[in-house]
């Protein structure tokens, strides 16, 4: 792990500080060396307890680089909504430091499973499915799906179904995604989608003309658009609420996800949650990565997720 200074101008958390986040992400190689003490130690033993983080001064977290959850910027910092806000609860319960790797995302999972990290700190939605497999903080936010397609969207793509019924339509989702399952939903075939490891590659693939909209929530692609600059010749779609397989809304919402036996570090950083969305805090730490109003997860609860 290396520690990198933050570039100038560089977003601030909770009460102005500066990320001061490590990463361990940069090259294949560097995530290996990185992680593999860290997993070596956690094999016999489990998830790493609180006293345990508190003692070592730091927690591990995943993430899957796509701005603005959280990502590596062109300094090699980690930052984002997601890092931002675990460095702040972390704090909060006398954990000094975050180190963070960035891994694709049909990875978050296995490797959180298998103890490579305590925590994912990648904006996951919480499903019905994903809930599981990982212990579930309550969500931090909620969101909307939409498409980043070709200025004017000549395909005229604005929800999955539109997707479904236009058989020469195709469109990049991340591999392993709710995305990816709200196609297959919708009645879109394997044929008509690609997949990516991370929003880089599936914005890349639209980009070189190889699919026709990229699918991610609303903060995403509105901020990649601003962002990277891709204004010119992209654009974002309305927002939807996508629906499941029984043709049923659903609710797109997401969180940090420890182990499922980790349950009661979840609970410690669940109760600094609490306290963030009663003073403010949360909505301070993630307004300066386009979270805004519309983003507050009001009396959604996990549970209420786990169940739909």
């Amino acid at each position: 792990m290396f520690d990198h200074e933050p570039r100038r101008g560089a977003a601030r958390g909770a009460n102005g500080r500066r990320n001061r986040l490590r990463t361990g992400a940069i090259g294949a190689a560097a995530v290996v060396a990185a992680t593999s003490l860290t997993a070596c130690a956690r094999a016999d033993d489990g998830p790493a307890t609180l006293e345990e983080m508190q003692e070592r001064g730091y927690i591990t977290a995943a993430i899957n680089n796509e701005p603005p959850f959280g990502y590596i910027d062109d300094d090699g910092n980690v930052t984002g909504a997601a890092p931002e806000l675990l460095e702040a609860m972390a704090k909060e319960l006398g954990v000094d430091e975050v180190r963070a790797e960035s891994v694709d995302w049909d990875a978050l999972i296995p490797g959180l499973k298998s103890g490579r990290f305590d925590v994912v700190a990648a904006g996951m939605y919480i499903t019905p499915e994903r809930c599981n497999e990982v212990a579930f903080m309550e969500p931090d936010y909620r969101v909307q799906e939409a498409f980043m397609v070709p200025k004017g969207n000549p395909e005229e793509l604005e929800t999955y179904e539109s997707v479904a019924e236009n058989e020469d339509a195709t469109i990049a989702v991340l591999n392993a995604s709710v995305e990816q399952g709200y196609a297959e939903a919708a009645g879109v075939p394997e044929g008509q989608m690609e997949t990516g490891g991370g929003a880089a590659d599936a914005i890349e693939l639209l980009q070189n003309d190889r699919v026709d909209a990229v699918a991610l929530s609303t903060f995403s692609l509105n901020y990649q658009l601003e962002e990277r600059g891709l204004g010119e010749d992209f654009e974002v779609t309305e927002g939807f609420i996508p629906v499941d397989e029984n043709g049923e809304e659903v609710s797109p919402a997401g969180g940090f996800a420890f182990a499922k036996d980790n349950t009661e570090v979840r609970d410690e950083f669940n109760g600094v949650l609490s306290q963030f969305k009663e003073d403010g805090t949360l909505r301070e730490t993630v307004e300066p990565f386009g979270f805004d109003e519309t983003s507050d997860p009001g009396d959604l609860t996990t549970e209420q997720l786990c169940a739909e």
